[in-house]
């Protein structure tokens, strides 16, 4: 199963359910990884999408406490035993979990590939991702060469679960 995310330099994700930032050739990259696949979110996840709708072409996933919270188009559970059982029907290379940070923690035990951007920059946030580098259980794979959007680098990243 793989996550994908973009993170700054202390791992930070996200202000007030927003990106920290938009950068044009991460989103690309997010949706050359995701297009017809299986994206697992959590529900503030969703809301913070245009207009609060599931992603196109995709199968959408959504995490949530609520049992009467119910979307059209999108797959709704309400645990991560539920999750892990609907998510049995699909390869696990075609599993995508993109956040938030509640759903990157309860779901990065099952992981054993995350796609990151990381970003050189420190933002002010208040939602976090799991600090791979310092993770004995995770290694960089594969990185890109450091691209720019403006004034901020950043570089995409591979990490694999050590076998």
């Amino acid at each position: 199963m793989n996550l994908i995310v973009a993170a700054d330099n202390n791992w930070a994700i996200g202000l007030r359910n927003r990106l920290l930032v938009s950068i044009p050739n991460d989103m690309k990259q997010f949706q050359r990884e995701t297009m017809g696949r299986v994206v697992v979110m959590g529900r503030k996840t969703l809301e913070s999408f245009p207009q609060g709708q599931p992603l196109k072409n995709r199968t959408n996933i959504v995490l949530s406490r609520n049992k009467s919270y119910h979307v059209k188009d999108a797959i709704v559970v309400y645990s991560v035993e539920e999750l892990l059982n609907r998510l049995k029907a699909y390869a696990s290379e075609d599993i995508y979990i993109i956040g938030g940070e509640s759903i990157y923690r309860q779901m990065l035990p099952y992981c054993d590939t995350a796609h990151v951007t990381r970003i050189d920059h420190t933002y002010e946030a208040d939602a976090y991702f799991p600090d791979l580098d310092r993770d004995p259980e995770w290694e960089i794979t594969a990185d890109s060469e450091e691209q720019t959007y403006f004034d901020i680098a950043y570089t995409f990243l591979k990490y694999e679960r050590r076998k």
